[in-house]
């Protein structure tokens, strides 16, 4: 070991590691795969993967492996650290009920937004959205408006590292078309998505920004495209939006501001 890494413990990074090869993409798999996802040896990848499951992180029907919900309980701990999530949900619950529609707050974690906290009124995606859950952030409101919140170089980084798939025949996925979509996103201050996601949904999101002006969280309206227009959502969802949004940041601040 250097130096730099005499303090890392190589079992937990490994551990770790297979934890992190589930997603929503391949939230089942066989040991095999596990493998090569993580470049793991097999017989080290079968210790953790039984490990997992003798605490009750993970299950097994003796071919493929998935996680099981206590692994939430890794990030409860944070989330509860964090404070934000409390802050902000009194705000998503008035927010759902003046709107009839479902509010989230989101925070940007690698490529991904994950949900912190949700206030919802209806089902109206096929996913069920509950804290925790990831999406990758170019084709959300939320993630939009935290990319837009990136640096320059942090934004050329992701755009250059993230493979953009698209998940409807809306879903924008040229790097340079959306690039110009996020210049605009910034200038405006909000993001709204129309169907990129799923078909059917539309959203709007804007920035809550920490006492130094920079992006720490995302929080959106989600509606049905079928149902609520673009202007409507312009029109009726934004302003009381932008309005909860400030008055998260406001709440936040007074937070930090008694804890200093």
């Amino acid at each position: 070991m250097t130096g730099s890494d005499v303090q890392l413990v190589q079992s937990l990074s490994r551990g770790l590691a297979v934890i992190r090869a589930f997603d929503g993409e391949r939230p089942r798999q066989s040991l095999a795969q596990v493998a090569e996802a993580t470049g793991l040896p097999r017989a080290t990848v079968r210790r953790f993967l039984h490990t997992l499951v003798a605490e009750g992180y993970a299950a097994s029907n003796g071919s493929v492996f998935w996680l099981t919900p206590k692994t939430l309980e890794l990030g409860y701990s944070y989330l509860s650290g964090l404070g934000l999530p409390a802050i902000a949900q009194p705000h998503l619950d008035a927010l759902s009920r003046t709107l009839n529609e479902s509010c989230s707050l989101t925070v940007l974690d690698k490529s991904d937004v994950v949900y912190v906290a949700r206030a919802a009124a209806n089902r109206i995606m096929s996913v069920n959205i509950t804290i925790g859950t990831r999406f990758p952030a170019y084709a959300t409101s939320m993630g939009r408006v935290l990319l837009a919140g990136l640096p320059p170089a942090a934004l050329d980084a992701y755009l250059a590292g993230t493979a953009l798939r698209p998940f409807t025949p809306k879903t924008v996925t040229n790097p340079d078309a959306l690039k110009q979509l996020l210049i605009d996103v910034r200038r405006q201050g909000h993001c709204i998505v129309d169907q990129e996601l799923e078909l059917g949904l539309r959203s709007v999101a804007c920035l809550v920004r920490g006492s130094a002006g920079t992006a720490v969280a995302a929080v959106n309206v989600s509606a049905h495209a079928g149902t609520v227009g673009h202007r409507e959502v312009v029109d009726r969802l934004l302003p009381p939006l932008q309005a909860t949004a400030l008055a998260i940041e406001r709440d936040l601040h007074a937070t930090l501001m008694k804890e200093s």
